[in-house]
């Protein structure tokens, strides 16, 4: 009898096993088969004011942009944005089931931004930073317009360094 049990006993915890670890592995834009991968499905951009997005410091900075970021644990892919996309804007799929990078052009000057702001030099590029618990937003604000670069938490420094080294390459500062 114990024969018989035993090999049924350890086909249960298997499947049972395999089950939990399937679930460990699913993501919104992978397959469950172990190679989780971020969402890369075209992304809807709210619109927001940017009345300087159509103009060409954007497009020159928008052509310019990588096609991935780098970030922690990995690459992040450059998505195609729903339509209508909003003028001046970029995005890269974030951390799996995790919000994306986004890079918006021609914004309005930020109200935050006064003559005694603190702000931050990446790679040459001078921001100010907005950043919340959840995310860090950066505006650089040395450049002919004012661009944002949203970054979720926990994806390390890549992504703003790499959006800075081509704002500096595409952009003189001002």
């Amino acid at each position: 009898m114990v024969i018989f049990v035993l090999p049924l006993l350890l086909l249960a915890v298997a499947a049972v096993l395999g089950l939990v670890a399937g679930r460990g592995t699913e993501t919104t834009g992978g397959s469950g088969n172990g190679n989780a991968q971020p969402d890369t499905r075209p992304l809807a951009l709210p619109p927001v004011e940017a009345p300087d997005a159509g103009t060409p410091p954007c497009t020159q900075l928008l052509a310019a942009l990588p096609p991935t970021l780098p970030a922690s644990p990995g690459p992040l892919p450059r998505l195609a944005l729903r339509s209508p996309a909003p003028a001046g804007a970029a995005a890269w799929a974030g951390p799996i089931g995790g919000d994306p990078v986004v890079l918006r052009c021609g914004l309005p000057r930020p109200a935050e931004l006064t003559p005694t702001s603190a702000l931050i030099v990446i790679n040459g590029v001078s921001w100010l930073d907005l950043s919340q618990p959840d995310r860090d937003t950066f505006i650089a604000v040395d450049r002919p317009v004012y661009l944002a670069v949203t970054v979720p938490r926990g994806l390390g420094t890549g992504p703003v360094q790499t959006v800075s080294d081509a704002v500096r390459a595409t952009l003189n500062a001002r």
